[in-house]
């Protein structure tokens, strides 16, 4: 594992805290419930380099990788205001345009990736496949030099602030086969694009979508990458997905644990503090702990694919996003529970994060799917599905 980190990323870390600190829990409620987005937020993280800081500098990045992607979405959290769309826009969308895009294509899209003026969503997600993304029926046909797009997709993020769609799609002729993935860069503003929101009890910026995709007319361009490249690209856009995604739980985690803590030293019953008594302080050592675990598997998988070692990437990308989930369920039922009532008050902060906190379990994978990677994968088990 690489570790500790170096003087540049824990600058980096300290700057983000810096930022999250003048925004905080309240305001990201407050956009959620209001008016559903974070922009000011979004478009000072851009501003100040945030965003693009895994970007190449040529695009007007960072020049960095994935792990510092991810400590500044960690930060952001622990801050009290994750940015769910981190995991989608810079995470995924700008890292498959910057290893599989055109030289065209990354000058078009990169620089406003990266300084947070454009929004992409990511959709692969789709009502009859669920997580076999063997059984995608989103369709991709050629028509002269350019494509015809036709599916549905559900459970997308974000699609209400984003400009264009990266769309996981398959050749026509590749329908009844094996799964050969092909992404096309979708705008939102394309003839048959189609969006129905999906009523959710998350409290968060982002709202979640049905996408309609009805008979879409696309250039030749909106291609990205090789038609042939199959599960390769994809994958290079599902790693740092479900690494960002560990950090994002993660940064939920230390924020629920942080008001847990605070709460557990100033709260006095009988004279004494809560925190005084083990059947308080042992809980919650326990979770910083088992947070701390995940950490550091999150920065070894973020490690792993910066040094371009896909395949152990995803290995420990999938162990990193099942260790953060269990982690952000576990802390923030604790920190709940170490409030007593106060812990599903509006004023402590906590309760929102209740449904929230389940997003590590379920999505972008679920728990299940996860230890099925791993049994089949690392163990050698027989697959199961």
């Amino acid at each position: 594992m690489t570790l500790p980190e170096t003087d540049e990323r824990r600058a980096l870390r300290e700057a983000v805290s810096a930022l999250g600190a003048e925004y905080g829990h309240d305001y990201y409620v407050r956009s959620a419930r209001e008016g559903g987005r974070s922009t000011e937020l979004w478009r000072a993280a851009g501003r100040l380099g945030y965003l693009g800081v895994h970007v190449p500098v040529e695009y007007g990045g960072g020049g960095g990788g994935i792990g510092d992607l991810a400590a500044v979405c960690e930060e952001l959290g622990a801050a009290g205001c994750p940015l769910l769309l981190m995991v989608v826009s810079p995470a995924i969308c700008a890292t498959v345009l910057t290893r599989f895009g055109t030289d065209e294509q990354k000058r078009r899209w990169l620089p406003g990736l990266a300084d947070g003026s454009r929004v992409f969503a990511f959709a692969i997600t789709e009502p009859d496949a669920g997580s076999n993304s063997h059984q995608l029926t989103t369709t991709a046909t050629r028509d002269g030099d350019g494509w015809r797009l036709s599916g549905r997709k559900t459970y997308i993020s974000g699609v209400d602030e984003a400009e264009a769609v990266l769309v996981v799609a398959r050749t026509a002729d590749e329908r009844t086969g094996r799964l050969k993935p092909v992404l096309f860069v979708v705008p939102t503003d394309a003839p048959g694009f189609g969006t129905s929101p999906i009523p959710t009890e998350l409290v968060a910026p982002e709202r979640q979508f049905d996408l309609f995709l009805d008979d879409i007319a696309l250039p030749g361009d909106a291609l990205v990458g090789s038609p042939d490249a199959g599960l390769m690209q994809l994958f290079a856009g599902l790693n740092p997905e479900r690494i960002l995604a560990s950090a994002f739980a993660l940064g939920m985690a230390r924020y629920a644990l942080a008001k847990a803590v605070d709460y557990a030293r100033t709260r006095s019953v009988w004279g004494t503090p809560i925190g005084a008594h083990q059947a308080i302080s042992h809980p919650l050592a326990a979770c910083h702990i088992e947070v701390e675990l995940a950490r550091l598997m999150t920065h070894h998988a973020a490690a792993l694919y910066d040094a371009g070692d896909d395949q152990a990437a995803g290995e420990a990308a999938n162990m990193a996003k099942y260790a953060a989930g269990e982690a952000v369920v576990k802390t923030v039922d604790q920190a709940v529970q170490t409030h007593g009532g106060n812990g599903l008050s509006t004023e402590y902060g906590l309760a929102t994060l209740l449904v929230a906190s389940r997003l590590g379990r379920i999505a972008p994978v679920s728990r299940e799917m996860i230890l099925n990677f791993v049994a089949q994968h690392s163990l050698g088990l027989p697959r199961s599905y």
